[in-house]
C-alpha cells in the first residue's frame, strides 16, 4: 500500500493531474493507507469499461467531429461545440496531423492537455508527460498521443464514467454522467532519465530482521546528480517505462537523516513507473525483477526546490528498493 510520498507531484490543474496521473489528488505530504486505486482518484474502486480499449483503434465520430480548436500549438486550447455535448463512447478526431516521429511503446511524450467538461466548463490546461502504452493512464487520455506523429493536436471526446468508473471523480466534482472533452497537442518525446553508477560516498546497507534495510549516509555533502548502485542483482523481467512494478523500498531524506516513508513492515507497493517522483521510476526502468538497489535523488527529480509547495521539496532523498514484480511478472532471486 504505497504512500503519496513517492508519488509524482501534478498539482497545476487538479482535474487533469488526477485525471492523468491517477495519482493522490491531495497533498503529497499526508500519509495514506489505502490502496493505490482508491488513494488516487477518488472514485469508486470498479475499473473503468474503457480500460482495455485500444487507443490506436479509436475513431472519429459526430460527437468528436463537432468540437472547433483554435489557439497556438503547445499553448492552452480553446474548444468551442454546441453545449451540452453529451459523449456516450469515446471518439477521436486528428485536428492537426503532425509531421515528426511517433512515439513508440514505453517512449514518453510531453504534451498540453487541455480539457472541459461537456456543458462547456473548463477543466484548466496542463503540460504533462504521458507514457506510451501506459496502463496506469486511462485510454480517453492515450488516445490523445498514441499512435500519433509529435506535432499534432487531437479532441478526444468520452464519457466521464469511461475515464472514472461509476463513481466519477468526487475530488474535482466530475461525475459518472458527465462528458468531458480532452485536446491534446503532442509536443515532443522526452529522453529518457537514466541515473548514472553510484560509485563514490554510497551509504551503507543491511539487512536485519525480516530483510528490513539500515542505511548508514555518509557525512559528506549530497550528490547533486541522479546516481545508482546495484546492491543485489535480479534475474527476472526487466522493467519497462510504464510498467505497473511492486517493490518494497525505504527512502531516507540526506538532509534530515531520517527515514520519512517505506514499505518494509507494510506491505510491497504497486504502481507505474510513470506515478512516482521522476527519479524513482528512473531507478526501476532497465533493471530485472529480484534486484535490490540503491539510489540517490537529487530535488529536481523528486519534489522540486526549497519552497515548491512539498514537505520534501529541497531535500535529496535516498532510496533502498526491492523490486519483487513487473507488469504482473513474478520475482526471480
Amino acid at each position: 500500500m504505497p504512500s503519496t510520498k513517492i508519488i509524482r507531484p501534478l498539482a497545476a490543474v487538479a482535474a487533469l493531474a488526477c485525471a492523468v496521473a491517477l495519482a493522490g489528488c491531495g497533498s503529497s505530504d499526508k500519509k495514506d493507507t489505502k490502496s493505490s486505486s482508491d488513494a488516487s482518484t477518488g472514485a469508486s474502486a470498479s475499473a473503468s469499461p474503457a480500460a482495455d480499449i485500444d487507443p490506436c483503434t479509436v475513431k472519429s465520430g459526430s460527437t468528436s467531429d463537432g468540437v472547433k480548436v483554435s489557439g497556438d500549438f503547445g499553448k492552452t486550447a480553446k474548444a468551442t461545440f454546441d453545449k451540452p455535448l453529451k459523449a456516450t463512447s469515446i471518439e477521436r478526431t486528428v485536428v492537426k496531423k503532425g509531421t515528426g516521429a511517433t512515439p513508440k511503446q514505453g517512449q514518453t511524450v510531453n504534451a498540453v492537455v487541455t480539457a472541459y467538461l461537456g456543458t462547456g466548463k473548463s477543466l484548466g490546461s496542463q503540460p504533462l508527460k504521458l507514457a506510451v502504452g501506459s496502463s496506469s493512464i486511462p485510454a480517453s487520455f492515450r488516445a490523445g498521443v498514441e499512435c500519433l506523429p509529435i506535432g499534432s493536436r487531437v479532441v478526444v471526446t468520452d464519457s466521464a464514467s469511461d475515464i472514472y468508473g461509476s463513481g466519477g471523480n468526487s475530488q474535482v466534482g466530475i461525475k459518472a454522467t458527465d462528458s468531458m472533452v480532452i485536446v491534446t497537442d503532442v509536443v515532443s518525446i522526452v529522453k529518457p532519465l537514466k541515473p548514472a553508477a553510484w560509485t563514490k560516498d554510497v551509504p551503507k546497507v543491511t539487512f536485519g530482521k525480516g530483510d528490513k534495510p539500515k542505511v548508514t549516509l555518509p557525512k559528506t555533502a549530497a550528490p547533486k546528480n541522479l546516481e545508482l548502485k546495484v546492491l543485489k542483482q535480479g534475474k527476472g523481467t526487466v522493467v519497462k517505462s510504464g510498467d505497473q512494478v511492486t517493490v518494497d523500498y525505504q527512502g531516507i531524506s540526506w538532509n534530515t537523516k531520517k527515514i520519512f516513508d517505506q514499505s518494509y513492515g507494510r506491505g510491497a507497493a504497486t504502481f507505474g513507473t510513470d506515478q512516482v517522483v521522476e527519479g524513482f521510476g528512473a531507478a526501476l526502468v532497465g533493471q530485472k525483477v529480484g534486484t535490490t538497489l540503491i539510489v540517490t535523488i537529487p530535488p529536481k527529480y523528486a519534489y522540486g526546490k526549497k519552497g515548491s509547495g512539498q514537505q520534501l521539496s529541497g531535500q535529496t532523498l535516498v532510496f533502498v528498493i526491492k523490486i519483487e514484480k513487473t507488469a504482473g511478472a513474478s520475482a526471480s532471486q
